[in-house]
């Protein structure tokens, strides 16, 4: 996963997960801004808390074809004030624009906008293009502020290469804008089975300008039987002009006729600079002749909630996830994870998040519900989320269920 990747997790996703947990990548670039993301009706963020009760989607869609939309998503989280989302999509030759407007309720009770988020894409030709993004405040008196800006601008080269350039420019403090991080992201095919892709972040400097801060290589071979195998080294300076491993990421892939697995392991350095795994995350997806789908996820790690380590890889995390559609057409998506007690790292796993997803469709379009219990202090799973959303647009309904952040 290049850097852009890296940056782009914190798009808007609509997850069942609990407890989320940021890796130490998130340490690694935690002074990095994180832009939202539109997607067409991936309403909501991750569920940090998983305190939501209710939530509303309504759609509404003009034109022949998905070039314009509009969606609106109200949310309420038990006593915390309530919050409404506002996007738009709209498509015209070679641009399209999204907007999101976060809003909240204000002391007369009427929803007010406290963030705005502005993504301009333009097709520059057949190999180009450019995503401007603005983001937007509020000052003490209400009043629309700039407070970031990201470009980035994507091309493609003969033979499958490619180039990304992209800035992060935020205002000083005249209102003129400032550039404080510059990434570059190359990626070659060597062969026609071996693509790598090298990064490079660069931070503002002591001296003034841009140096480079972070960079990532990355090599993916595809081998024999639909087999991938890539490796991803992440390097940090070391204070005298050096370039210093920080973490290794190994994933190996399968593809068979019993469907697909996928391995990976991560390897940090230590407070005494030695490389050592730090955790491992297996997932098996198979789907079977009447088309239900299942998927497995188990993720070991040395780090075990709300106990001291001990060096050693255990189970942390079970994500099983079951789908499967009815007679009526009704696709009906279930996911249970499971976790050991805290503290007891070699207790059994037990459930502690259930998630169960439904789109019905209906002669206008689709509806959708999601439903989200959690195990609580005293051990009995209750309700924590309900959401439901309704479309004119079938297609625009999408369930993607993803198990909590995986510890590292």
């Amino acid at each position: 996963m290049g850097m852009r990747q890296i940056s782009d997790r914190a798009g808007y996703e609509r997850s069942a997960g609990a407890g989320h947990q940021c890796s130490d990548d998130c340490a690694h670039i935690s002074h990095l801004a994180r832009l939202s993301q539109l997607v067409l009706l991936a309403i909501g963020t991750y569920l940090c808390s998983s305190l939501t009760l209710w939530a509303q989607t309504s759609v509404s869609q003009t034109g022949g074809a998905a070039d314009s939309w509009t969606a609106t998503t109200e949310s309420q989280s038990g006593n915390v004030n309530p919050t409404r989302t506002i996007e738009s999509h709209a498509q015209s030759g070679n641009r399209t624009l999204d907007k999101q407007s976060l809003q909240r309720r204000g002391s007369d009770g009427q929803f007010e906008p406290y963030q705005d988020i502005e993504k301009e894409t333009v097709q520059l030709d057949a190999s180009s293009v450019r995503t401007i993004t603005r983001t937007f405040g509020r000052d003490a008196n209400g009043a629309k502020t700039l407070v970031q800006v990201t470009e980035e601008e994507k091309r493609t080269l003969p033979g499958g290469d490619s180039n990304v350039v992209s800035t992060i420019s935020t205002p000083d403090g005249n209102g003129k804008l400032q550039l404080v991080q510059r990434q570059i992201e190359e990626t070659k095919k060597t062969s026609p089975d071996v693509e790598e892709t090298k990064t490079t972040m660069m931070l503002p400097s002591a001296n003034g300008g841009l140096t480079p801060a972070m960079r990532v290589q990355e090599r993916r071979q595809r081998g024999a039987n639909n087999t991938v195998e890539s490796q991803q080294t992440t390097l940090l300076p070391d204070g005298a002009g050096n370039w210093q491993v920080s973490e290794i990421r190994q994933a190996t892939s399968r593809q068979d006729s019993k469907g697909d697995s996928t391995e990976e392991r991560i390897s940090r350095r230590d407070s005494e600079g030695k490389l050592g795994e730090v955790s491992r995350t297996v997932s098996n997806k198979s789907e079977s002749s009447l088309g239900e789908k299942h998927d497995t996820v188990e993720t070991y790690s040395v780090n075990v909630p709300g106990s001291t380590g001990d060096g050693s890889l255990h189970l942390v995390e079970r994500a099983i996830t079951v789908q499967h559609t009815s007679s009526t057409g009704q696709q009906i998506t279930e996911q249970q994870v499971e976790q050991p007690s805290p503290g007891d790292p070699g207790s059994s796993l037990r459930v502690t998040i259930l998630t169960t997803d439904t789109v019905s469709p209906d002669p206008s379009g689709a509806q959708a519900t999601r439903t989200v219990q959690e195990r609580d202090a005293n051990g009995s799973l209750g309700v924590v989320f309900v959401d439901t959303t309704k479309s004119d647009n079938i297609h625009a309904i999408q369930v993607q269920i993803a198990p909590s952040e995986k510890p590292k």
